[in-house]
């Protein structure tokens, strides 16, 4: 378990974690999710004691990062991809790693396999890919075969085979009941991959809860297809409706529930072919939970 209480970070003037606190409980998928600039990375690197807080402690199984007896065999992380001697080799950078730990030579080629790097185990890391470098990164958290583990944007530079294949090396992490935080800025993939999620913005704590629980409650869109949709136009539009878009198929409605549109379409006399509510998704409500927290936000502008 990782467990985040009243952090606080700053940086002179900058506070980048703002009394900030959750919990990563272990058999889950946990999303960590914020704007650019909300303190995501910097909360990683407080939980693995590469910056020191200000305030407050992070905890992992209940001890701090730097009292652990064998860190790399307790937690591993892949925050920079890049963050490898561009000289050395995939799995000599991995065997540094190994020697340095304690850890046996021999899972060095286990974990290499495991992440497809075998047949190019050889080459320089200086050379490789972005995703290959990903690759590289989450092979070095495994090495220690730790129960913990945190992953900062991991899916960058992956293609839609290696996303896959990421997605279901995460749920295999969490069924056999490892603590797995995985920072993103892919709402749709946190939507499929996460079990919980923790949303914070400028660097303080938002919400938390599982995706069903954050988008049930969401103002969604429902889709109307009546028998004269210019018609249903105009009483939605005089009802002050949202209409977010109309065309032959149907008119996507928000501001109104189902019911309510179905009630409007009969006193205006048109009959109703089709109402189709939509829940909002993960990225619509984390639009409207972070809309006050974006780092640099576009200027609305008039239109004439």
């Amino acid at each position: 378990m990782i467990s985040v209480e009243h952090l606080t970070k700053r940086f002179n003037d900058t506070t980048a974690v703002d009394d900030l606190s959750f919990e990563v409980k272990p058999g889950l998928i946990t999303g960590f999710l914020g704007p650019n600039g909300s303190g995501k990375s910097t909360t990683m690197r407080l939980i693995l004691g590469l910056d020191q807080p200000t305030k407050g402690r992070a905890l992992i199984n209940g001890k701090s990062y730097h009292s652990l007896s064998a860190p790399l065999c307790e937690v591993g992380a892949l925050l920079d991809a890049k963050a490898v001697h561009p000289g050395r080799s995939a799995r000599n950078h991995l065997l540094a790693l190994a020697v340095s730990n304690g850890i046996p030579t021999s899972r060095v080629d286990e974990v290499l396999d495991f992440v497809g790097l075998a047949s190019v185990a050889k080459k320089r890391a200086g050379n490789f890919s972005l995703g290959m470098s990903q690759r590289l990164g989450i092979a070095g958290a495994l090495l220690g075969d730790p129960p913990v583990l945190l992953f900062d944007e991991p899916v960058n530079g992956l293609d839609p085979e290696g996303i896959r294949w990421i997605r279901e090396f995460f749920r295999t992490l969490a069924d056999e009941g490892r603590t797995v935080l995985v920072s993103s800025h892919l709402m749709s993939e946190m939507a499929v991959t996460a079990d919980q999620i923790v949303v914070i913005g400028r660097g303080k704590f938002i919400t938390a809860g599982s995706v069903d629980e954050l988008t049930k409650n969401a103002s969604g869109t429902v889709i109307v297809r009546s028998a004269d949709n210019t018609k249903l136009n105009k009483a939605l539009l005089s009802a002050n409706a949202s209409i977010s878009e109309i065309n032959d198929e149907g008119i996507r409605v928000s501001g109104m529930s189902a019911a309510e549109i179905g009630d409007l379409a009969f006193a205006a006399g048109v009959a109703v072919h089709e109402l189709t509510p939509e829940r909002a998704s993960l990225e619509e409500v984390f639009m409207e939970l972070t809309h006050d927290s974006v780092e640099y936000a576009q200027a609305a502008k008039e239109v004439k």
